[in-house]
């Protein structure tokens, strides 16, 4: 599993619910900066990961379980 695969599983999660990664972050309680792409880095150039609570409420608010974002990393991780 790599830091790219977590960030597009969850812009492909996000997408097939008609939302954009900033929509589903709103739905899901969170700030609607949280998926940002420039959040996804930090100044000093190391990957910022997105957390398991942050996964936990998207999950929590499409009323999806684990299985269901995991179809959306590449085959294999």
């Amino acid at each position: 599993m790599t830091h790219n695969s977590i960030w597009s599983a969850i812009e492909r999660f996000a997408a097939e619910r008609h939302l954009s990664c900033s929509g589903l972050a709103k739905n899901s309680g969170l700030d609607a900066t949280t998926f940002n792409k420039s959040k996804r880095w930090s100044r000093e150039g190391q990957p910022r990961w997105p957390s398991t609570q942050s996964i936990a409420k998207i999950l929590s608010a499409t009323q999806s379980n684990i299985s269901d974002f995991v179809k959306y990393l590449p085959e294999g991780e």
